[in-house]
């Protein structure tokens, strides 16, 4: 009776982080307008999932990051959408496939990454205020480096046509959004993962829903 109480408390708590996901990727509050560009915020519910509750939980959070990413992508397309949408695909079946590893497999590995990492550094025994900003920042860069790179591997001359380049110029486009856009949105995700992260997990210990961190800080 007691594990089927704290299996329900788990997955109420990732259904809530869910739910903060679908409001994020739905509103102006899922972007941070910095000076140059806007930085996304929704893939931090998926790192402090994975952190409050495991990689299990942060791969579900990924997930649903990633149907928000390919809902939208194909509901308002943008110049890349083909990328992230099997609907938008500009060649075929193949391309399709590519879409929805990029949309939602790229955003699975967020939580999964940020799952381990945190456990790893729990391990370690490394204090929570230097393992909490560590988890956001890396986990922000899964993000970027594996979208982006993945769009360099399986989509470059797609990319290249679509901002009307040579092929030759899309590594330096794809290493300039991860320079501009990249490394401010992880540098708020280790910000708030920290802010946040800190205070939740005070919450999930009093609550017993944790599986991952929430235990492994005790």
């Amino acid at each position: 009776m007691k594990e089927q109480r704290h299996d329900t408390r788990w997955m109420v708590s990732v259904a809530l982080m869910a739910a903060i996901i679908i409001v994020l990727a739905n509103t102006p509050l899922g972007m941070i307008q910095l000076p140059i560009i806007k930085a996304t915020t929704v893939h931090i519910p998926v790192i402090i999932g994975a952190v409050l509750l495991g990689p299990s939980a942060g791969a579900i959070l990924g997930a649903v990051f990633g149907i928000c990413s390919l809902i939208s992508n194909t509901m308002a397309p943008t110049l890349l959408s083909f990328a992230f949408s099997p609907f938008m695909s500009t060649s075929g079946i193949p391309g399709a496939v590519k879409a929805i590893w990029i949309s939602v497999g790229c955003r699975i590995l967020i939580g999964v990454a940020a799952g381990w990492l945190w456990i790893l550094f729990m391990k370690l025994k490394v204090n929570q205020l230097l393992a909490l900003p560590m988890v956001g920042f890396i986990g922000s860069m899964v993000n970027t480096v594996t979208v982006m790179g993945s769009i360099y591997l399986l989509f470059a001359q797609q990319y290249a046509d679509a901002k009307d380049v040579a092929v030759s110029a899309v590594w330096g486009l794809i290493m300039g959004t991860v320079t501009a856009s990249g490394i401010p949105e992880a540098i708020a995700a280790a910000i708030l993962v920290l802010a946040l992260g800190k205070v939740l997990i005070q919450v999930f210990k009093k609550m017993g829903a944790g599986l991952n961190g929430v235990q492994a800080a005790r």
